[in-house]
């Protein structure tokens, strides 16, 4: 039996979690969240992505009428198993929408509750965007262990400080900024960094400081983080093929994406979920190296962003830092290092940055332009904007 889908445009809140339990158990609609803070064209192109069958506002629910003359028909329903649907635009920038069963989030959240060694009654601290996978699994993890989340609709240094919760979830910029407001980090039973790659040294100093730190990855297609610290969580399997890209298998795998047949089969190699990542397992635990459209063709080598980055972010005058590629005449590409100086009054310069890569990696690997910024623009989902990095200065 087929069943009804309601984009759900409503802040981080007590509705929100009323409709996701509804989608869960089954009483309500399957449900898209989307953020009341996009622009109104961007969230018509999501809606008209999506065709739902109604639109679900603080104003109240209303029957989905397209707003483009080549959108899809309204009120397409999905399969019975589905309960939430995550609008992404990927590495593509097309709208597309993921489906994850009421199973998988819930493997996904009971996985998670059982490697942080969560105890009955704490509750977690939401300051994430509950459009995206990982803030909404917060709430799907306090249904789950039936306990009241603490919604922030905005991140607060020192509101996250003084929080009644145990468990948090945060990218590592806000982990930075809860370290430089010296934020007792000791008093989270367990404190999730996703989102983007982390530091090694982020990771240290708060490690340091106390905090019990779980590294995670995962995206949307895996219900949110699916390997911790390297680790792939109970019932999920993680392998590498030849081409280098990460393999992910499991009961927390997405169903599909919404109206995208042929984009869900080439997603697939059987029970496996390809992802666009390229990685290693070593120790068996995972090492992610960085994305696929990531690669920097310079010169006919290909260099690996991420494993660029990570090294850069371990130069002491390197506060944060990502690599990425730009079109360049002679080059093809040519490797870009921006970075937010640890000191802005003693900034790094290129040659020492290029003798510092050099020194642990081919030539090709030096970044060849450097950009001094005060801090790395974000995405909503918490991720380093490549897309804007990658023009021009």
């Amino acid at each position: 039996m087929d069943r009804r889908l309601h984009a759900v445009v409503l802040p981080p809140g007590p509705r929100l979690l009323t409709v996701l339990a509804a989608a869960l158990d089954g009483s309500g609609p399957a449900v898209c969240p989307l953020s009341p803070d996009l622009p109104a064209p961007a969230l018509d192109a999501l809606v008209d992505a999506l065709a739902p069958h109604a639109v679900e506002t603080e104003d109240g629910v209303t029957p989905y009428r397209a707003r483009s003359a080549c959108a899809p028909v309204a009120g397409i329903p999905v399969d019975a198993d589905t309960a939430v649907l995550i609008a992404t635009s990927g590495s593509t920038g097309t709208p597309k929408a993921v489906e994850l069963s009421a199973a998988a989030l819930r493997h996904s959240a009971a996985a998670t509750l059982d490697r942080v060694a969560a105890e009955p009654g704490d509750r977690w601290l939401c300051c994430l965007p509950t459009s995206h996978i990982a803030g909404l699994q917060i709430l799907v993890r306090s249904l789950l262990a039936g306990t009241e989340p603490v919604i922030h609709p905005r991140f607060d240094a020192a509101a996250v400080a003084a929080a009644d919760a145990a468990l948090v979830s945060v990218v590592p910029t806000q982990l930075r900024r809860l370290l430089d407001a010296r934020a007792d980090l000791a008093r989270f039973r367990a404190i999730l960094l996703g989102g983007a790659a982390a530091p090694p040294d982020l990771v240290a100093e708060a490690r340091d400081a106390g905090a019990r730190i779980f590294t995670t990855y995962g995206m949307s297609e895996t219900c949110g983080g699916c390997a911790y610290d390297g680790v792939p969580l109970d019932g999920v399997r993680v392998a590498v093929g030849g081409d280098g890209r990460i393999r992910i298998a499991g009961p927390v795998l997405f169903s599909g994406y919404r109206l995208r047949p042929a984009l869900t089969e080439r997603a697939r190699d059987g029970a496996w979920f390809v992802t666009q990542d390229l990685g290693a397992v070593e120790g068996g635990r995972l090492r992610v190296r960085g994305r696929v459209d990531d690669v920097v063709n310079t010169g006919g080598e290909k260099v690996v962003a991420g494993e660029v980055a990570a090294l850069l972010a371990r130069h002491p005058k390197v506060a944060d830092v990502v690599v990425v590629g730009r079109a360049d005449p002679e080059w093809g590409e040519r490797v870009t290092a921006v970075v937010v100086p640890a000191d802005p009054a003693a900034a790094p310069a290129l040659p020492e940055l290029r003798d510092f890569v050099r020194a642990a990696m081919p030539a090709a690997a030096a970044p060849r332009e450097l950009v001094l910024l005060p801090e790395i623009p974000l995405l909503a989902s918490g991720k380093p904007d490549r897309e804007l990095l990658r023009r021009p200065s």
